[in-house]
């Protein structure tokens, strides 16, 4: 609220220095200094309020990510059951695999110890 508000006053404040001015007993070279200056310093409070500002919807951001444990916990039961699905299928194909060779190997083993060239 306070950095909102200092944005906006600063703001008002070079759109002031913006204008021209009747003639005033300091010279008009050092009166531009003066404004330029003035300037400078107003819109680094700008810079400054507004990184503050950006600064706090990040931590809102991290606070929502951190402690939403509902959707994190959403997240984590889907992770879980694709992984329990890719498991269950990895241990299909496994098995499969396996009785394939075992089939295969005593075709084998059948082969090699009935054959007269052993």
């Amino acid at each position: 609220k306070d950095d909102v508000r200092s944005m906006s006053d600063n703001f008002s404040e070079i759109v002031k220095l913006c204008r021209i001015e009747d003639e005033t007993q300091v010279v008009t070279a050092t009166q531009a200094e003066d404004y330029a200056l003035e300037m400078q310093v107003r819109a680094s409070n700008m810079v400054r309020a507004g990184e503050s500002l950006m600064k706090l919807v990040s931590d809102l951001k991290q606070y929502l990510i951190l402690n939403d444990f509902p959707s994190v916990n959403e997240a984590i039961a889907q992770n879980s059951n694709v992984f329990k699905e890719t498991q269950a299928s990895c241990d299909t194909k496994l098995t499969q695999m396996r009785d394939e060779m075992a089939t295969d190997l005593f075709e084998l083993e059948d082969e090699y110890y009935s054959s007269s060239y052993k």
